[in-house]
Order: C-alpha cells, then structure tokens, then sequence
C-alpha cells in the first residue's frame, strides 16, 4: 500500500547551520608542585580571601545597623547570609580535604 503526495506541499529546503564560535584557547594547567601561586593552592588561597572579605562586609553592615546609619537592614540580612554561606562551604571543602588526607594515609604502601 502506497501513501499519497500531498498537493501543494514543496520539498523542504536544507537548514544551513550558522558558523560555530571560535573557543578562545585554554591557558595550559600548571604542573603540580609549581610554586607559580595558580592552580588548587592558588584558589584556596582566593577563596578564603574572598570569605574574609563577605565576613568583614557583614560585620560592617552589623554595626551600621545597630547603631542606626544602616538605611537598608535588608542589606545587613543579605550579607550575614552570604558570609554565613560563605563559611559553611568553606568547612565542607575543608572536611573533605581532610577526608581525603586521612584516605590516603591509611592506604597501604
């Protein structure tokens, strides 16, 4: 059994796809042991920078809402959060780093 053409209805002409990006060029990872400052030690080190600058910004905000120069208390609320967020991930990072330190010392040689 046959299916019948319907009229009227003309071949779809192909998609041309558009041209892809160009992907700009990944910087080479630096070996490890490098003392080049870059690489996992380099953004702990950034990332407990960047928590000390969330907490000293809430504690700022903190005595600027209870003295009363705060207009906003909704920015105190937000940045207590943040910092408080900021602090737990930095705990669990730490907790795993731990974890794994003590997983492989007790490998066995």
């Amino acid at each position: 059994m046959s299916i019948p053409a319907i009229p009227g209805i003309s071949a779809i002409p192909p998609i041309s796809s558009p041209a892809m990006p160009s992907v700009p060029s990944v910087p080479s990872t630096p070996s490890i042991g490098s003392t080049g400052g870059s690489g996992f030690s380099g953004s702990l080190a950034g990332a407990v920078d960047q928590l000390q600058a969330v907490q000293a910004r809430s504690d700022t905000l903190a005595v600027q809402a209870s003295t009363g120069q705060l207009a906003n208390p909704h920015d105190y609320l937000l940045a207590s959060t943040e910092a408080s967020l900021s602090l737990q991930l930095t705990v669990a990072v730490r907790n795993k780093a731990l974890e794994a330190f003590n997983e492989i010392m007790r490998m066995p040689i």
